[in-house]
């Protein structure tokens, strides 16, 4: 809209450079995604997806045409990673297949899988723990290392990539809905008849 991110701007006084305006869509345009998929998961559609994940022969009785809302769910995907590839690629000014690594795949997994499956805020978590946690590795093992031995053996992104790996098999064993799972159907149930002053009927 003719407004140019790449150059400062002044508002109410304020001076934002590049970086700041660029940071600042960043979050808006995630903001509207969380948004568009917190409104799908509640939605027919949303539902339609739940069920495929958890039965697809159950799904295709009920009459949910599967092969539409699979196609509709790599769209959407296809869409954000549209939305998210056009924004890296103008903020770095150039595409390379040097930036899209298989390690990176790696990580984007394991924050889904540390984080929670199927459950928005899980995944935020999942993302926000992963981010910081390299950063205290980078700051911590290096002079530890120095301190006991006198020389560092083991390279930081060695250590990161060992650690990655533990999470993902302890998260596996024990508590592979993630740290943040998604809240069951029987939960919901139970707290909506608990707020009912109700007695929750099992089966």
């Amino acid at each position: 809209f003719g407004f140019d991110l790449s150059k400062s701007h002044s508002l109410f006084g304020f001076n934002f450079p590049s970086v700041y305006n660029y940071y600042y869509l960043f979050v808006l345009c995630s903001l509207f995604v969380i948004f568009v998929c917190v409104r799908l998961q509640h939605s027919r559609i949303g539902r339609a997806w739940a069920a495929i994940r958890e039965d697809e022969i159950a799904a295709k009785a009920m009459g949910i045409n599967t092969r539409n809302v699979k196609l509709l769910a790599f769209a959407m995907g296809a869409s954000f990673g549209g939305l998210s590839g056009a924004m890296f690629g103008t903020f770095q000014g150039f595409v390379s297949p040097e930036s899209f690594t298989f390690w990176e795949s790696i990580v984007v997994l394991a924050c889904v899988v540390l984080g929670g499956m199927g459950h928005i805020p899980g995944v935020i978590l999942g993302a926000v723990l992963l981010a910081v946690f390299p950063e205290f590795l980078r700051s911590t093992m290096g002079p530890l290392q120095n301190f006991i031995f006198g020389h560092q053996i083991v390279d930081t992104e060695v250590i990161r990539q060992l650690l990655y790996g533990l999470a993902m098999v302890l998260i596996m064993l024990y508590r592979s809905e993630g740290l943040w799972p998604s809240p069951k159907h029987e939960d919901k149930i139970a707290k909506i008849a608990k707020r009912a002053g109700k007695k929750p009927v099992r089966a």
